[in-house]
């Protein structure tokens, strides 16, 4: 299928060219088949319009790709589900403890620690092989929000206030090696310079290569709730307001879903999608 000469609007307001093979691409790595990916391309090549906004893109091929393969739609809307955890951090938080989790740290969430000069709130403190790590989350909702240099210089000296008090109490256990700065959005080139010449760890949604947010809730299948087709926004936040953040947590407290007036048959549909969407 040849290009077609339209520019389109992204997330973050910057204005490109629309390429065919980056929408097959996005598809690609939801898994769908390359019959799918035609059949949602062919759909949308017709409905687009210069200046249209990749939003409107997304939620076209996302509304397509539902009725073909749920588990593949699941996937695609990996970065919207994560945006969809707000408004408050905790969620994000949850969700990033979890990733640490599988790296074989131990975590806690919402930990109070004390620096040399304040006590700070840490979202999770992180321990392995005898090394501790405080990680901060910076949840976005909006998919344009960039963490600038100001937040790792924010969060280093915080970093530095507690690693200075925690090495030198004699009760600890563990010691404070690194601080963790962690979004769901991206950074900019400022931030990331900074902190690696300081030693902060990034995390963003692809930041580092190889081993960003996506990646990893890929490789653990770590989806949280929002991702999952079967279920309404709002049935959704009731979830999370119970605390329910990832599908697997849902999956091992199915009663959760009576609880929130599902019917046997709609209960059915959404283990199911859960058993698919994380090979259980």
């Amino acid at each position: 299928m040849g290009e077609i000469n339209i520019k389109i609007e992204k997330f973050n307001g910057d204005i490109e060219e629309f390429k065919v093979e980056k929408l097959k691409n996005s598809l690609r790595r939801s898994k769908a088949s390359e019959n799918e990916i035609d059949q949602v391309v062919n759909k949308i090549m017709p409905t687009l319009y210069d200046g249209m906004k990749s939003k409107e893109i997304y939620k076209t091929a996302y509304s397509i790709l539902k009725k073909l393969n749920r588990v593949s739609a699941s996937k695609y809307s990996l970065k919207r589900a994560i945006l969809d955890l707000g408004p408050t951090g905790f969620p994000f938080e949850s969700l990033i403890g979890a990733v640490l989790k599988h790296h074989g740290y131990t975590t806690r969430v919402g930990v109070t620690l004390q620096g040399e000069c304040i006590t700070h709130e840490v979202d999770v403190l992180a321990e392995k092989d005898g090394n501790a790590y405080t990680v901060e989350c910076k949840f976005h909702a909006d998919p344009r929000a960039v963490s600038n240099v100001k937040v790792p210089l924010y969060i280093n000296s915080r970093f530095l206030d507690i690693q200075r008090q925690w090495n030198k109490d004699s009760e600890k256990k563990s010691h404070l090696k690194q601080g963790w700065l962690v979004t769901n959005t991206r950074f900019s080139k400022d931030a990331i310079d900074y902190s690696e010449c300081v030693g902060l760890h990034l995390m963003s949604w692809d930041y580092p290569d190889n081993n960003g947010i996506k990646h990893n809730i890929d490789k653990y299948t770590l989806y949280p709730i929002t991702t999952l087709t079967t279920l309404t926004k709002k049935e959704k936040h009731l979830l999370i307001e119970k605390n329910v953040i990832l599908t697997k947590e849902l999956y091992e407290s199915s009663f959760l879903l009576e609880e929130i007036g599902l019917s046997p048959i709609r209960r059915k549909r959404v283990l199911n999608e859960i058993k698919k969407l994380c090979n259980l």
